[in-house]
């Protein structure tokens, strides 16, 4: 990383130390929230060893920031590899890990409970419409409950609602969208409308903070291939303003998902998967205006052997 100054160095390094947090968790003898349908298994996760001199948890995070999660991928016959950041803007090499096969899921998503930019658990939805939490701290995974099947996309976007732990959102067969604020343990609220319409998105993404102003948003996709952003008000009663549009074009996509901070500048990011399995990763900006860069190729065919990306 030529040409670098002090200071950003020292906040990439910390980051980097956040980063092994979340690579700890898939190390080896770890379960790392796996789990044989129907019931997910109790997670240890090794303790990381931070860079010299850097920054970790809370205090590597900045207003604004986004989470540090790196990208896991389910494949086919269901087992689950892990990619951290690399430092440079890219993933490394995929990670095997104890305890990575029988991951029959619907749906996964990481979340960040206290607010520092490492992941803390993993929400899991079966086939059967069960919701499960699995902590990473070695505590045993709690089911949350039945009848989730109800909805056809689910998302965990960080903290919608202001009070710091992560959250989820729910869309139904209806096209309404509905708001759970999480309590920081896996658990959550009875649900909040957010409201209808959500059926003309073909894709959801989000997970962190897209404008700048410390506040998680999420971008959708309409069926026309438009991405629209919609930037969060902190406020669960309204917790988004109204759409505005990044561009058109996203169609070439058959997998949009947010994996939190991928070239560990502070911003959240964007991936999408094309059709010949190549990997494209958007930079965030910061900018409400103009939220990504142009994109980057980080991945070469061959990503198409995973049905599910968290």
């Amino acid at each position: 990383m030529a040409n670098i100054s002090g200071r950003k160095r020292g906040r990439i390094a910390s980051r980097l130390a956040a980063a092994a947090v979340t690579a700890a968790l898939v190390g080896t003898g770890a379960t790392a929230f796996a789990a044989d349908n129907p019931s997910a298994k109790p997670f240890k996760a090794p303790t990381a060893k931070p860079a010299k001199g850097a920054l970790t948890g809370a205090q590597a995070a900045n207003p604004g920031d986004a989470p540090i999660f790196g990208l896991y991928g389910i494949d086919k016959s269901n087992t689950v590899y892990y990619y951290a950041p690399d430092g440079n803007g890219g993933l490394e090499s995929r990670t095997g890990f104890d305890g990575n096969t029988g991951w029959n899921f619907k749906w996964v998503g990481q979340v960040d409970q206290d607010a520092d930019n490492v992941v803390d658990g993993a929400w899991q939805a079966d086939y059967n419409g069960n919701l499960y939490y699995a902590p990473a701290d070695g505590s045993n995974p709690i089911t949350i409950g039945g009848g989730w099947n109800t909805y056809n996309a689910m998302l965990s976007p960080g903290n919608l609602g202001g009070a710091g732990a992560g959250d989820l959102l729910g869309r139904d067969s209806s096209g309404t969208l509905y708001l759970y604020l999480g309590y920081g343990t896996g658990k959550m609220t009875s649900r909040y409308t957010v409201g209808g319409g959500w059926g003309q998105y073909t894709a959801l993404a989000g997970n962190g903070d897209l404008t700048g102003d410390g506040k998680a948003d999420i971008v959708a996709r309409g069926g026309d291939g438009t991405l629209w952003l919609y930037k969060g008000t902190g406020n669960y009663k309204a917790p988004f303003e109204g759409r505005t549009k990044i561009g058109g074009g996203w169609n070439t996509y058959n997998a949009i998902f947010a994996p939190g901070d991928i070239d560990l500048d502070g911003k959240a990011d964007l991936v999408g998967r094309d059709a010949a399995g190549a990997l494209y990763l958007y930079k965030g900006t910061g900018n409400a205006a103009d939220p990504y860069k142009s994109r980057v190729q980080i991945g070469t065919a061959g990503w198409n052997t995973y049905r599910l990306f968290f």
